[in-house]
Order: structure tokens, then sequence, then C-alpha cells
């Protein structure tokens, strides 16, 4: 197998690996906080915090939802630092864009298959019982656990261009009996790295961005699918709407990723074009979302609320808001991914840290407001980010291509 074929079959193994395992995360969090309530159980209000464990579902208990959720919090961090590290050295500057994309629609297909279950499995259904839920959280158990194994198959790319390679094996030698001690200094030194780097204007910027994409992860993976389980005007088929939105959801996903990776070699404009896409998709989205539904959708009891908005809520237009949703989502992180791989292509961790730690802080936060917020206050605040992260997305952009010598082939990234 030469050496590009190697990063490229490391890439849609990293791909199919998340993609089972987020088959079991995703639809998790798409369908948490509609099982939380069926539990009808005070104990477990603001409970969306604990949306991305699986298991804890099987037989849930208060003391194990918020435990799990710290655990699943240091875990997502070493995973995703894991995952931009692994997608950047198995990249150069010619096909970043190309492997962000199709990892992005390797990953995101994982929305496709567990809420096409939820969507015929919980059809008719306006209470889920206990034999449901254990059934479907056994089911994403296994899932991830399969996901966790494929992570073995990735293989170390050979090296290029490493100093002192060919001059002597001893150094190698050295590195592999270093002391333990040693490698709490790397990680010590790691940490600074992550530190200095979230103060620089680059990142800065960034995090505006990343920041938006925290918000709407939230939004698209937890609140919006409750909010169409508590609308009574959609009748019996409203819990089985919410797998029917995570499926176009995933379409939207996988129709991004797969574009802008098919497309990344021959896109002369770089990537603002991608992202400016993406925040008017999303703002036709919110509108036609604040039109379609009810204002206390997302605080609505465990009864649901017959409460209408501006229009008559259609089932149609919130499946056409979720393939927005989907779509304007995979443009942000794509290229966001991107953007990330080339600028720090020598060190990605700390870059692939401080992303994901932003991003999670501001899905965290996100998830304690949506408890309390009425839905046209949670679309506002998106739609403020959301415009200055494009801004912020666009000023890197701009001064990334700048500095880069005429002539580069940076724009076909």
């Amino acid at each position: 197998m030469s050496p590009e074929s190697k990063k490229l079959f490391n890439i849609i193994i990293l791909g199919i690996a998340f993609m089972f395992m987020f088959t079991a995360f995703q639809t998790c969090g798409n369908v948490a906080q509609t099982v939380i309530r069926s539990l009808n159980s005070t104990d477990f209000h603001g409970s969306g915090y604990t949306s991305m464990y699986i298991a804890v579902f099987i037989q849930p208990f208060t003391w194990s939802f918020y435990t799990a959720s710290v655990f699943i919090g240091i875990a997502a961090a070493v995973l995703w630092t894991a995952q931009g590290n692994c997608l950047t050295i198995n990249s150069d500057e010619h096909t970043i864009g190309r492997n962000s994309g199709i990892f992005w629609a390797l990953l995101q297909s994982s929305l496709f298959f567990g809420n096409l279950y939820i969507y015929f499995a919980w059809q008719g259904k306006t209470q889920i019982s206990e034999g449901d839920r254990r059934t479907v959280f056994i089911a994403l158990t296994v899932i991830s656990l399969v996901g966790t194994v494929l992570f073995f198959l990735i293989r170390k790319p050979d090296s290029e261009n490493i100093l002192g390679e060919d001059e002597s094996s001893d150094d190698q030698d050295v590195e592999v009996n270093e002391p333990a001690q040693n490698n709490m200094t790397k990680a010590v030194d790691a940490f600074k790295k992550s530190l200095k780097l979230c103060v620089t204007k680059e990142m800065l910027l960034l995090s505006i961005t990343t920041a938006y994409t925290g918000l709407e992860l939230t939004f698209f993976s937890g609140v919006y699918g409750t909010c169409i389980g508590a609308v009574n005007t959609f009748g019996t088929e409203e819990k089985s709407l919410i797998g029917l939105s995570g499926i176009f959801i995933g379409i939207g996903e996988i129709l991004g990723g797969s574009l802008f990776g098919l497309l990344s070699k021959n896109n002369r404009f770089g990537r603002n074009p991608v992202v400016l896409l993406g925040i008017l998709v999303h703002f036709v989205a919110f509108y036609l979302i604040f039109l379609n539904m009810p204002a206390d959708a997302p605080i609505a009891p465990l009864e649901g609320t017959d409460s209408s908005a501006y229009i008559k809520p259609s089932k149609e237009v919130a499946i056409f808001c979720s393939l927005l949703l989907g779509l304007g989502d995979s443009c942000f992180n794509t290229q966001l991914l991107s953007i990330l791989g080339f600028l720090y292509s020598e060190d990605s961790a700390p870059a692939f840290a401080v992303f994901k730690f932003v991003q999670s802080i501001c899905a965290a936060v996100a998830f304690f407001y949506s408890n309390y917020l009425l839905l046209h206050w949670q679309l506002l605040l998106m739609v403020i980010f959301g415009f200055f992260g494009t801004v912020s997305f666009f000023t890197v952009e701009w001064e990334a291509a700048a500095v880069v010598a005429r002539g580069s082939d940076y724009r076909s990234i």
C-alpha cells in the first residue's frame, strides 16, 4: 500500500469508527430529554448535560447521570484531540479539505442509522416504556463498543521528512526508554502550549466561530428534537418525528460533508464561501423554526404544549428545518477542521484541544439555558453568535491567505 493510500485508509477507518460510536452518541442525544421526561421524575431536571452518555439510560439513576457526565467530558476531550491530530498527520495542504469532508460525511452518517430505528420503533407512541428504553440503549451501547474496536485498525503513516530519522536509530531507542516523568513533562508542555495558543489572535477569532458551533450543536442534537416531541398538534407521530428529524439532520450533514470533500480540490475561493453558505442556511432554518414552533416548546411539561407559533405547526416545515440545520452545521465544522489542520499542521494537538474545549463549554452552557429560555431567545442567541462567528472566520481566512506566498496552492485546499 502506497503512503498516500495508507493515509486515505486511516481517514476512512477514522470516519467509520466515529460513525459507529456516534450512531450511539447522537441518537442518544436526540432522544435523551424525551426519555428523561418519560421517567416522570423531577430528580432528572436539567439532565440534558448527560445526553452524550449511553449506558446509564439502560437503568438510569440521578447519581449515575452526573458521574457519567464527568467521565464522558474527559473522554471527549481526549478523543477529539486525537481525532484532530490523526486527521492532520494523515493530510497535507492539498488533501486536508478533502479528508475533512470525507471524515465529516462518514461521522454524520451516524445520525441516519440510529434515528431510522427510532422513527419506526417509536411510531405512534406518546410515552416511552421501560422496555423500549432498555432495548434502544443496550443496542446503542454495543454499537459504540464496535466503534472503539475499529480504532485499533488505524495504522501509523509512513514517516516523511523527520529530522534525524536516517542519521541514527539510537535516538528512537532512547525515546522508547524514556522514564515516565518525561511523558508527564510532555503532557505539561502540551497543556502550556494550549494555554499560549488560547490568547493568540487567530485562535481568539476562531473561538467565536467555535462557540457558535457549540451552541447550535446543542440545539440540533438535543433541543430541537425535544421541541418537536412536545408539540401536541403533531398528534401520535410527535415521538417518531424525533427520529425522522435526526435522519434529515444526518442527510444534511452527509450532503455537506460529501459535497465539500469532493469539490475542495476545485474550489478557487477558499473556505469563506462555504461558511457563508452555512450561516445563510442556518438563518433560514432559524426563521422557519421561529415561525413554526411554539415559543414554550423547549420548556413544555410532560404533557406537551398546545400553543401555536406564527403559523400552524407543520411537520413538513419542521423536518425541512432539520435538513437545513444539518447542512449548515457541516459547512462550519468541515471548514473549521480544515483551517485548523492547515494553520497548525506542525503541532495540531493543542489547536484541536482548544477547539474542543471552547465548543464543549458552549454546548454545556446551551444545555443549561435550554431548560429555562423560550425558543425565540435561544434562536436570537444563535443568530448573534453565528453572525460574529462568521465575520471572525472570514478575518482569519483572509489573513492566512495574505501570508501565503503568491502562486501557492492554498486556495485549492
